[in-house]
């Protein structure tokens, strides 16, 4: 087993990586850029590499560096998290190139499934179902007005290169979705609902996939009504052992991004699970895959499921997966890291109960979901039986403009679907927060509803249940802020302190004046 292991990232992944590291007795090395320097998983560290500068471009994007750093401490492997460098390739063989261990897949696989033609291309090969679409090899730079560059065995003229583009379309029906063949998270995406609507959705999803990603390929797929997003935890070793620990339904999504993620999926039957999880293993096979990823699929109504991507690294909502299967993904993703084998068969696998995830952020639901900055001036999570909390911040710690706003994730463990779903309400209603906005009340909205306990979720579901907030405001709250108007005494909430006001939530009890205060003290 390694002696040393740097984590390259920040946040609650960092801290979460680093508690398992520890507890196999692996010395850890954090990242820390100028904000960070008192950050959490600074704190929790047995070394720090302090890389000067405050934007991920200053910091810890900085591949080759972080690499040359890693070096000189006699490190022994990466451990990438998500985001940032997790599914650079030329990060990846970098490590390999200074005799570090990378801890995911090989480059070569990170390259080829983060493009997503070349990844659909080899799924349809393997016998993985996939979305009706084309791609045609399509490159668009800087869009159809004219100034078109094409691949080879293209001819060049905008007309008629979009007239075959066009009659594909066609081929396959409206509506259809234009993707960028490089990148996820929706930016370079565009609905096209019908023919007119083609070419501006393609030079805007062009245009966006190019500034986003610095590739301008652009691809068709049949789009999927009231879609369901259910992704499988893949795992294989080094000797050829690939199993999948079951489905993640990850349908509550705004704007591409995902918000609530469980498992079990509700819709997905016992005969549907095992029809999912057979492809999700033919699709690990056919790569090769090792370590730690995820093959992401899009449910139709009908029951039809086609292949989506593929996720080369840990995954945000691994923790639910973890809570009903009683494994931890980050020491199998070490163990096999060092050539060990899995240490079970499918057979061996089974789930238990029913896990709920809420992805906690600062950022205000009532101002178009603006990230909120400032200072964490009150911070107190919940904690009990079946709470799982995977946390990034502590109290007095700032929150920055600089990178995502994630505060924590908020796990509930249930014996069945609605024992989770109790509990993570539960909790989320003892959630406090104070000093930055946050999503907390709008994520108990939604847990809260109808809807979502029917299990009758997809990814539009934000977009047809609108979430409102409660205007009333709980005991459990108005005891809290009470409790929190005493730690503000005497200071005047505003930018002097970094404290934000939280303008626009009348719900919220931090915006509130008044004898309540008073009230909830002398409770």
């Amino acid at each position: 087993m390694f002696n040393k292991v740097l984590v390259a990232n920040r946040g609650e992944i960092a801290v979460r990586i680093m508690q398992t590291l520890q507890e196999m007795g692996i010395r850890t090395v954090a990242l820390a850029s100028d904000p960070d320097l008192q950050a959490e998983h600074v704190r929790r560290a047995d070394e720090v590499i302090h890389l000067a500068g405050q934007k991920p471009a200053e910091t810890y994007l900085q591949g080759d560096l972080i690499v040359t750093l890693a070096k000189e401490r006699g490190v022994d492997a990466i451990h990438p998290g998500y985001g940032f460098l997790s599914e650079n390739a030329g990060f990846a063989q970098a490590c390999a190139d200074a005799g570090i261990v990378f801890i995911g897949p090989k480059p070569d696989v990170i390259r080829d499934m983060g493009d997503k033609i070349t990844a659909k291309a080899l799924m349809k090969e393997a016998g993985v179902p996939v979305v009706p679409g084309w791609s045609g090899d399509v490159i668009t730079s800087p869009g159809w007005s004219g100034d078109v560059k094409t691949s080879p065995g293209w001819s060049g003229d905008p007309q008629a290169d979009f007239k075959v583009i066009a009659n594909e379309a066609g081929a396959i029906g409206y509506p259809i979705l234009v993707k960028a063949a490089a990148g996820g998270g929706g930016k370079g995406m565009r609905l096209v609902q019908k023919p007119e609507d083609l070419q501006a959705a393609l030079e805007a999803a062009a245009r966006e996939a190019k500034s986003a990603f610095g590739d301008a390929r652009v691809f068709l797929e049949k789009y999927i009504t009231r879609p369901r997003h259910i992704e499988f935890q893949v795992f294989g070793d080094h000797h050829g052992n690939v199993v999948h620990m079951f489905e993640r339904e990850c349908s509550i999504q705004r704007r591409h991004q995902k918000v609530i993620e469980e498992t079990p999926s509700p819709a997905l039957t016992p005969a549907l699970r095992a029809s999912m999880g057979e492809a999700a293993v033919k699709a690990a096979k056919a790569m090769r895959y090792t370590n730690a990823g995820t093959i992401e699929f899009i449910l139709g109504e009908d029951g039809g499921f086609y292949f989506l991507e593929v996720n080369t690294r840990l995954q945000v909502e691994h923790p639910v997966t973890e809570m009903t299967i009683h494994k931890d993904l980050v020491r199998l993703q070490l163990m096999v890291a060092t050539g060990e084998p899995l240490p079970f068969t499918q057979k061996d696998l089974c789930q238990d109960g029913h896990a709920i995830e809420c992805r906690i952020y600062a950022e205000d639901p009532a101002n178009n979901f603006m990230p909120g900055i400032g200072k964490l001036a009150f911070y107190r999570p919940p904690s009990g039986p079946g709470i799982r909390l995977d946390n990034g911040v502590r109290e007095g710690g700032e929150v920055t403009v600089h990178y995502d706003p994630m505060l924590a994730k908020l796990i509930a463990w249930g014996e069945n679907r609605q024992a989770a779903i109790a509990k993570i309400s539960w909790a989320l209603s003892r959630y406090a927060v104070l000093g930055v906005a946050n999503n907390v009340e709008f994520l108990k909205a939604i847990v809260d509803h109808p809807a979502f306990a029917d299990g009758n979720v997809h990814t539009h579901f934000l977009e047809e249940h609108p979430i409102r907030l409660n205007r009333e405001v709980s005991v459990e709250a108005l005891l809290i802020a009470g409790l929190s108007s005493q730690i503000l005494k005497g200071r005047r909430v505003g930018a002097d302190n970094g404290v934000q006001e939280h303008k626009g939530i009348p719900s919220s009890p931090w915006t509130l004046g008044g004898a309540w205060r008073q009230l909830a003290c002398q409770k």
